[in-house]
């Protein structure tokens, strides 16, 4: 061994005793027991089989023939139970909010009820499927929405993910739509409530908050914001009802911001690309932005094209 390789090493094992030693701060970050959290690739499975049983015929295990679907499907039920019961498990047993001897129990009766809610929420996406195939003049079939749809498979995961919200489920539906996140660019919180027919074209950019309440048939374009106010609260805010609520009937163009907890938009209402809202919109009233001034620059300097062409007051919905 070199000289060179001898201080290399003798190095490393000074920085390896440095990081080591940084470890015992006794923060958040320093914890080194393993599997004291719920598994994101375990969850991330979990997703990809629950589809499975959303859409039986469409998502498929490729690596098994299966000859009798009935039975493939019962076989899956179990899988995603006893995964679920394990991931549900770890998180109640990290959340420290369950006493020991009550998780394995707990565990399972809460697996259980999210499973009994799988045909309701079949339910409502089947009347989203509906909403994207009415609502989108470009899709071929349902088919093709079922498979290609960003907005559909970050809805479906989001409703799966609200279930166990609803029950209280710690950090588990929060990695269900961060991963759905991290596929499709839609940011949905899974404590947002979301009705019948809600269809997301396109989709990157959206964000839809924790506290908002969404109603029947509402329509979302890309970059469309349902935020908080403001968070400058912090831990302070927490459970407090800061983002909009959008009624029945509503459609929400590219690019809309609409802030705070007090912010209703009435049904029927059409909200067009790029406005900002934070106060309440009666119900019937459409909202564009007018008047939007164009630069154009040639050889001889600036032109200013004060109006747009066209019919002003639809300018901003065209997509």
């Amino acid at each position: 061994m070199s000289d060179n390789n001898g201080r290399f090493e003798a190095r490393l094992q000074q920085l390896a005793e440095k990081i080591l030693a940084d470890y015992e701060g006794g923060r958040v970050i320093d914890r080194l027991e393993m599997f004291t959290q719920p598994d994101r690739q375990v969850i991330t499975d979990l997703i990809d089989k629950l589809l499975r049983l959303v859409y039986p015929g469409y998502y498929r295990d490729y690596i098994y023939r299966i000859y009798n679907p009935r039975n493939n499907l019962s076989a899956l039920i179990d899988d995603v139970a006893f995964h679920l019961n394990r991931q549900i498990g770890i998180a109640l047993r990290g959340n420290g909010h369950c006493p020991e001897e009550h998780i394995s129990r707990t565990a399972e009766d809460l697996t259980a009820a999210f499973l009994e809610q799988l045909p309701e929420i079949r339910g409502y996406v089947e009347t989203d499927l509906q909403a994207a195939y009415n609502g989108d003049p470009a899709a071929s079939s349902r088919a093709e929405i079922i498979i290609a749809y960003p907005g559909l498979y970050a809805i479906t995961v989001n409703r799966l993910a609200h279930a166990l919200f609803k029950l209280n489920v710690p950090l588990i539906p929060r990695i269900m739509t961060e991963i759905a996140h991290s596929k499709t660019g839609i940011d949905i919180h899974p404590g947002a409530q979301i009705g019948h027919y809600f269809f997301i074209d396109h989709g990157t950019g959206i964000v839809v908050g924790e506290t908002t309440v969404i109603g029947d048939n509402v329509k979302l374009y890309q970059g469309v914001t349902l935020g908080a106010l403001s968070t400058r609260g912090g831990q302070k805010l927490h459970g407090v009802r800061r983002h909009p609520t959008i009624e029945d009937n509503c459609t929400i163009y590219a690019g809309a911001s609409i802030l705070g907890g007090d912010t209703v938009i009435g049904h029927d209402s059409v909200i067009g690309s790029n406005a900002f809202i934070t106060h309440p919109i009666p119900p019937n009233t459409r909202v564009s932005i007018r008047n939007q001034e164009l630069v154009y620059k040639n050889g001889q300097g600036y032109v200013l094209q004060a109006d747009v062409p066209g019919d002003a007051d639809n300018w901003c919905y065209e997509i």
